[in-house]
């Protein structure tokens, strides 16, 4: 059995009904245990994220970046990455906005530089782009061209109606792609480092 922890911020919705997409690709996977967490819960649940096999890391793109309750997240696990306890554990990341753009990969970046601090191996979408050729549509998975993670775009005056059905799929392969990872990862001894 691998465990897959979700933990993420949602100020608006949207980032939790993504979250909710990546857990349920992850739970797709046979032999995935999965679990979600806001961030206003990861103290009260930090054996959880500890005891997780992989951690999928989510958070809202506001003003270039993650948000500030997502940033306060990221600082506490600071005693975790002193002590080591995510070390060698599989990352991944996921975000959304408003905007086409909206320096989302700025906020991939962030998520992925905190899982590389820790220790963790990074787990990257996989998923070539879509809508970036001539019978490209919406529907395409991965639309909005991602590649160290998942990325949405939500209109700021919709909930989560504003997000398209081929985000929704991206987030699903996402949680998919790391639990097999995890999976594969969990049968494998690791040998620590001398």
């Amino acid at each position: 059995m691998s465990n897959v922890v979700v933990v993420y911020h949602s100020g608006f919705g949207h980032t939790q009904a993504l979250a909710e997409a990546v857990a349920k690709g992850a739970r797709a996977i046979p032999g995935t245990n999965v679990n979600l967490i806001p961030v206003a819960e990861a103290e009260a649940r930090a054996a959880e994220l500890d005891a997780a096999d992989a951690i999928i890391f989510g958070s809202p793109t506001y003003m270039g970046g993650v948000s500030a309750e997502f940033a306060r997240f990221k600082d506490w696990t600071s005693k975790r990455w002193m002590d080591g306890t995510w070390r060698n554990k599989l990352a991944a990341g996921f975000t959304a906005s408003a905007s086409w753009n909206g320096d989302k990969q700025n906020t991939l970046v962030q998520l992925m530089t905190l899982a590389l601090q820790h220790g963790m191996v990074w787990v990257g979408l996989g998923v070539a782009p879509g809508f970036n050729h001539s019978k490209g549509s919406v529907e395409d998975l991965n639309r909005l061209g991602a590649s160290i993670g998942a990325m949405a775009q939500a209109n700021a005056d919709q909930g989560i109606e504003g997000i398209a059905a081929s985000d929704f799929r991206t987030f699903e392969a996402l949680g998919r792609r790391v639990a097999e990872a995890a999976r594969r990862w969990h049968t494998v001894p690791l040998v620590e480092a001398a």
